[in-house]
């Protein structure tokens, strides 16, 4: 028979007694709230030794002495790794051989890039001797003065930003619509970097068997990791087993195998032996990626009807001195609001960090804040309500290709946060709203948008003789529930109870299951194991319609459909047999499929494809002290078919607060004379805390998009952040009447403000 969808049942007739729908509890979390859940650092393979990394305190310079004699010399000590003393790389770790191999620190010469790079590593029979080894190397430098912030060196235009999207796109013409305009605006925002800080450090357990390479280690995508590990020490990226079962959070940090990770594996064949490396928090700031500053200026446009005319967005971030990673923070401009002229550009400037790379919501995050900013000053100047103005003006195609997208759901998310929130009361002007306290209270509104994307993965499902199935895919579960989510797609597509499948992830050697990134993991993913189920139960079909003992036979023209562990007739229900009977008849052991989920390229150069949302927050403000507290947030999200309520409820709550975080707390403050990190731990890199997170809510909204992909899943964790930092920055403007452009908002420039 042909393998089609409808063998499994189609998605769309799904909604009713099925798995995917349902707010199932974690799969795995007894085992981590047992303690049983084995991150990468908690393997201890026999002979195991420690590993620790020195890293450089200048940020430009180079090494110019290092005792490694005095290190040699600590008792538990037994190697310390140099630029001098180290294996040989097969290749440069400073070639590009594609857009995802960025340049890396390995101790290939004695020059500093930034503060925190690795100098040496210190290898030793315990933790607390190779990190007292690590201290006593008291290196020298040759210091050179540290390139620090946007104004660091001159601005040059990047050949691409984000990975491969133009640095520049027009849309019709800005001068004459500023021209045209009886309102402008003109006004520029900064945001300031941001260092990754998953609960999980960075950390890799090595273990050399001739050249085959067992490791531990925490990975969004350990294919390319594989090959990225395999081409530095020139074997065969098959050679290389990873177990990544867990992941303590993410963001995109682990998405490309690091520079520490890659220096474990150099120590554990430097001396023979397993070596675990595990980073300290204060190392996390430097060689695992980052969010860069950047510096944007957005004009505004508008007639007197208050329809946009003009939307330009020019941004400026940094990047590292020896690479190429260039945040796209303009391109958030590109798919909300209906513009006659739209145009969007980047310029960069190089200093001395480690190089900036993926976090959660690149460019969305760094863009959307100051663009949510802009269109909130723009419907203020024509004296228009900010949801109406972003109604008036919201798009109902991507204005730069035209491309239509489901923007009827943008509306509906407006709506239904709107009403929650109780937005109808709110007064046009600021500074017009206080407590029972005497605090200033504002509200404040964001719209919220990202991409739905599809990257490319593997599943191979299986049903047993004894009727169980299993599904297998090295997918990544970085904490955010994707181990359950496509466990419950395993079950639809399997037409199995979820007590009757496993699901097997998170090691190398299963179907490669593509980087978990972008909000696609479980797109891609799913879309894989849905197109294995059909697959596997063509497979069975076929034994079962071509075999004239069974009661399916012959029905090949009217073809079968599977529930519940049965194939039955499509057109006779009563005619119908297991999965076990089916095989035992057959005398098969087994039957398998193999499943690739893809974006659809016919249906991608149609449409235009993004997850949309609205949220609504809540601010109050001392008004002597200028203490600012968000106090109520609601955001209403339409992101396509919701896999699991129960996790989606945690995933966009989760990038709600880490919008609160970008409007009022999060920052790196660099250190302009030396180039380090004065705040590189998690006592003054603030973030919030429970006291810091207001009540909130969470609104879903039905969506159905065909086109996005079969089971139209839409990504879900890093939405929530693109909506919800405009909408504190804007509520701030509401309760005081100071327009703050520096992010995070501080007390003083409130203070100073009120005064």
């Amino acid at each position: 028979m042909t393998a089609e969808l409808n063998l499994t049942r189609d998605p769309a007739h799904l909604r009713h007694g099925s798995n995917i729908g349902q707010p199932m509890t974690r799969t795995d979390g007894t085992l981590k709230v047992t303690g049983k859940a084995r991150y990468a650092a908690d393997n201890h393979p026999p002979g195991m030794v420690y590993a620790v990394i020195a890293t450089s305190c200048i940020a430009r310079g180079r090494v110019t002495a290092l005792d490694v004699a005095a290190a040699k010399r600590h008792p538990g000590v037994i190697d310390v790794m140099t630029p001098a003393h180290k294996p040989e790389l097969a290749e440069d770790p400073d070639a590009k051989g594609n857009p995802f191999a960025f340049r890396m620190e390995l101790l290939q010469s004695d020059e500093v890039r930034y503060a925190n790079q690795a100098i040496a590593v210190v290898i030793a029979e315990t933790l607390e001797a190779a990190t007292e080894g690590a201290a006593l190397l008291s290196p020298r430098y040759q210091v050179e003065i540290a390139r620090v912030g946007l104004d660091a060196g001159e601005a040059y235009a990047p050949p691409v930003v984000g990975i491969g999207n133009p640095a520049e796109v027009r849309h019709g013409d800005i001068d004459a619509g500023l021209a045209a305009a009886s309102k402008r605006i003109d006004a520029t925002y900064e945001t300031p970097a941001q260092y990754h800080n998953a609960m999980e450090p960075h950390a890799i357990v090595a273990v050399w068997d001739g050249d085959r390479l067992f490791l531990d280690t925490p990975s969004q995508g350990m294919a390319m990791a594989q090959m990225r590990i395999g081409g530095l020490f020139g074997i065969p990226p098959g050679n290389i087993h990873i177990n990544s079962p867990f992941l303590g959070g993410g963001f995109g940090s682990k998405g490309l195998v690091s520079g520490p990770q890659v220096l474990g594996v150099m120590a554990a064949k430097l001396v023979g032996r397993p070596v675990k490396l595990v980073l300290r928090r204060s190392q996390m700031y430097g060689p695992v990626g980052h969010r860069p500053q950047t510096r944007q200026r957005i004009r505004i446009g508008t007639g007197d009807d208050g329809l946009l005319t003009a939307l330009d967005h020019e941004a400026r971030v940094t990047t590292s001195s020896f690479d190429d990673f260039y945040e796209p923070a303009a391109d958030a401009s590109h798919t909300l609001y209906a513009s006659p002229a739209i145009r969007t550009a980047h310029e960069a400037v190089r200093v001395d960090t480690g190089t900036p790379l993926f976090m959660r919501a690149p460019g969305e995050a760094t863009g959307s804040i100051a663009l949510e900013s802009a269109i909130d000053e723009a419907a203020f100047a024509c004296g228009i309500d900010p949801l109406e103005f972003r109604l008036k003006n919201y798009a109902e195609v991507e204005p730069t290709t035209g491309k239509p997208f489901s923007s009827k759901a943008l509306r509906q998310c407006y709506a239904k946060a709107a009403e929650r929130f109780g937005w109808a009361g709110r007064p046009l002007q600021p500074r017009q709203m206080r407590d029972e306290s005497g605090f200033l209270v504002g509200w404040g509104m964001g719209t919220a948008t990202f991409p739905a994307l599809m990257f490319q993965g593997n599943a191979r499902a299986v049903i047993r003789a004894d009727g169980r199935g299993v599904m297998e895919s090295g997918a990544h579960d970085m904490g955010q529930g994707a181990w359950t989510a496509l466990t419950q797609i395993s079950a639809d597509a399997l037409a199995l109870d979820l007590e009757q499948i496993s699901f097997l992830s998170g090691t190398s050697d299963l179907p490669d299951a593509g980087i978990a990134g972008g909000s696609a993991h479980t797109a891609t993913v799913g879309a894989a194991i849905h197109n294995a189920g059909a697959a596997v139960i063509a497979k069975l079909a076929e034994l079962a319609t071509s075999d004239q003992r069974s009661p399916l036979f012959g029905a090949g023209n009217a073809g079968v459909v599977a529930r519940a562990g049965r194939l039955y007739r499509r057109d006779d229900d009563a005619r119908s047999e297991s999965y076990a009977e089916i095989l035992a008849r057959a005398g098969v052991a087994e039957v398998e499929a193999s499943g690739t989920g893809a974006a659809d390229p016919a249906a991608q150069s149609q449409y235009a494809m993004h997850a949309h949302g609205a949220v609504f927050a809540e601010v109050k403000v001392d008004p002597e002290l200028g203490q600012i507290r968000a106090t109520r947030l609601v955001g209403a999200f339409a992101a396509g078919r919701i896999i699991n309520p129960l996790m989606v409820q945690s995933q966009l709550r989760g990038g709600m607060i880490w919008g609160l975080s970008f409007a009022l707390h999060e920052e790196a403050v660099m250190d302009k004379r030396s180039g380090r990190i004065l705040n590189a731990n998690l006592a003054e890199y603030h973030v919030p805390v429970n006291a810091d997170v207001p009540p909130m809510e969470v609104i879903t909204v039905d969506e159905h998009d065909p086109h996005v992909n079969p089971l139209g899943i839409k990504g879900v964790g890093e939405i929530g952040i693109t909506g919800s930092a405009g909408a504190v920055a804007n509520a701030v403007f509401h309760a005081t009447g100071i327009r703050v452009r520096n992010f995070p908002i501080k007390i003083e420039e409130v203070v100073m403000g009120l005064k």
